[in-house]
């Protein structure tokens, strides 16, 4: 009953969240990858022979792209460790005479640098990709909605079915509003971009935490049916939360840990991927216990108060 008794505390500070979240994004926006804006990918080593230590440093590697910013203006390079002894570079859309000149610049000192894959991604794809991103999140909420609408259309007292797809909504939308603010307050500091592994983690996350909360749900509307109408509904709901809690925490922590052991040992390419789930599996597990099935609660009461002054 904890939960449900200081309720609007948890909703402030998810209400918090969320504005910070809007916030970041309406004044400093997302730092959207070559995936949707278009560019260049390079992925290079530097072979051990020339270099024992190890690859050149990244200030080093940055240097040489800076010299060449008379021939080759505005790269604005990203440049992120990969493997042992290379790195994966992205830049803005070249043309042959600037990809070799890029080509060239790496060549650092003595060394032939061994480019392993270069992509190109035109700005025409990267919008497409963008729009299919944003599609693909909007198909899968309404989805997400329409079957805890189904699942739930024998649940009519005290809250009709389709008012707990309402609520999953909030919730959907509260768990990946999370870590896209995050990432705008990453981009704008640290330059962390948004691609299209991005959007993959946020479907990831949009599955994994609502099936967080229709586990609540079903507790609650399992507890409706065996207490009917004998307890209030706001204590039917707090013994649902408190009797699905360790089962909720447990599932979330156990998958936390791989999670956090895949960005502290995991490759690059899968560490800003890794941070997206860590950041939204956290949100979705508070709001599960502290958010949606409170929110019935608040309906419920909402509910009855406008039939008492009827």
């Amino acid at each position: 009953m904890f939960v449900v008794t200081y309720r609007k505390f948890f909703y402030t500070f998810s209400a918090i969240l969320v504005i910070a979240s809007i916030v970041s994004v309406s004044v400093w926006g997302l730092n959207f990858g070559i995936d949707f804006k278009g560019g260049t990918l390079i992925e290079i080593d530097y072979p051990q022979s020339n270099f024992p230590a190890g690859r050149p440093t990244q200030p080093v590697v940055a240097g040489e792209l800076t010299s060449i910013s008379a021939t080759v203006p505005n790269l604005n390079p990203s440049i992120q460790p990969s493997g042992t002894d290379g790195y994966i570079l992205r830049l803005r859309a070249l043309s042959q005479p600037e990809k070799i000149a890029v080509e060239g610049a790496l060549n650092i000192g003595s060394t032939t640098v061994q480019e392993t894959s270069f992509q190109s991604i035109g700005p025409v794809l990267g919008a497409q990709a963008a729009r299919a991103a944003a599609l693909s999140i909007v198909f899968v909420i309404l989805a997400i909605v329409l079957f805890i609408a189904y699942a739930f259309r024998r649940v009519a007292q005290p809250v009709s079915s389709w008012k707990y797809g309402v609520v999953a909504i909030i919730d959907l939308l509260h768990n990946i509003i999370i870590p896209i603010g995050v990432f705008s307050v990453l981009g704008h500091f640290y330059g962390y971009e948004v691609d299209t592994l991005f959007v993959t983690a946020l479907l990831v996350v949009l599955g994994f935490s609502v099936h967080d909360t229709i586990v609540v749900f079903d507790r609650v509307r399992e507890n409706l049916r065996l207490s009917g109408t004998k307890k209030p509904f706001d204590e039917i709901v707090g013994m649902s939360i408190a009797q699905t809690f360790t089962r909720s925490v447990n599932t979330s922590l156990t998958t936390l840990i791989a999670l956090f052991a895949l960005y502290f040992v995991g490759g690059s390419a899968t560490q800003h991927f890794s941070l997206v789930l860590i950041i939204g599996i956290a949100a979705g597990t508070y709001a599960s216990i502290a958010l949606g099935s409170p929110l019935l609660v608040t309906i419920q009461k909402m509910q009855a108060k406008k039939a008492g002054k009827k």
